[in-house]
């Protein structure tokens, strides 16, 4: 198993995708921190919140700890698209350029290479997860000590929320790795992530937030249960329906990439390849 995970890691890092996907991460979380910092501490900052759908009461502007949290996690709320290409490729990338065929034949046992992408995938998923938060701070931090609102970046409870986000990113890669498993057309898993990640989801969560019967279930939504390992998001400020307890949203996350990775074991992985 040690030589297939390391196997698994090399073909993952000896590609140029996944740091071209890194820096643009990174510019994009700093363009988004930066732009968020500014609107959140804004004279107009309350409108940027609002309380939730169906509510006549005017929104009541966030403490200065909430926007530096709001700001900060902004890496889970809208960048995880990235480690979760990445994850996805590192399974679709075997299928598109047939190196699934000498991958199966040097490991007959396909359930564990299976188990070895998943795990192969965690250490990138990290170091997406530092890159991100990074550049999170990195551009929103300046942003506010310039509009002279605390950046809380010494508050004990704010570094582990940054550690959290950490976290959340890493297991994004492994959801990707499973959606791979799901669907190896790499072309159509890309689309289908994109297009779920930054529509689909959130329509769907706006849509079920304005309704009491039915936004408790946006709560379990994949998106909204990375956000809820960091205890924060920037679509929960705004008023978008609660999030699960930390614990709770980590679960139901792995719980999606492992349904994920069983769905494909059982359709993808155990299909004749040539």
């Amino acid at each position: 198993m040690r030589q297939t995970l390391l196997t698994e890691y090399r073909k993952l890092v000896t590609t140029r995708m996944w740091w071209i996907l890194l820096l643009c991460m990174a510019g994009y979380m700093i363009f988004l921190g930066a732009v968020m910092a500014f609107v959140l501490t804004g004279p107009d900052a309350q409108g940027a919140v609002s309380p939730g759908f169906g509510s006549s009461q005017p929104a009541p502007p966030l403490d200065a700890q909430t926007v530096a949290r709001t700001i900060y996690t902004l890496a889970p709320s809208l960048g995880y698209v990235f480690p979760v290409i990445v994850g996805a490729l590192s399974m679709t990338g075997e299928f598109r350029h047939m190196t699934v065929t000498p991958t199966f034949l040097a490991e007959p046992r396909r359930s564990r290479v299976l188990v070895a992408k998943l795990l192969a995938a965690v250490p990138l998923g990290v170091l997406f997860g530092l890159v991100g938060t990074a550049s999170t701070v990195l551009g929103g931090a300046p942003v506010l000590a310039l509009r002279h609102s605390q950046t809380f970046l010494g508050d004990a409870s704010m570094l582990r929320t940054l550690a959290l986000c950490v976290v959340a990113l890493a297991v994004w890669g492994m959801v990707g790795v499973g959606f791979g498993a799901a669907i190896p057309n790499q072309v159509a898993a890309v689309v289908v992530l994109l297009a779920f990640t930054q529509f689909v989801e959130p329509i769907v969560r706006i849509g079920l937030t304005m309704s009491d019967r039915t936004a408790g279930i946006a709560k379990y939504l994949p998106g909204a249960a990375g956000e809820a390992i960091t205890g924060s998001s920037f679509y929960a400020s705004s008023g978008l329906g609660e999030l699960l307890p930390a614990a709770l949203g980590l679960t139901v996350l792995l719980g999606y990439g492992l349904l994920l990775a069983a769905v494909g074991g059982l359709t993808t992985i155990r299909r004749d390849i040539t």
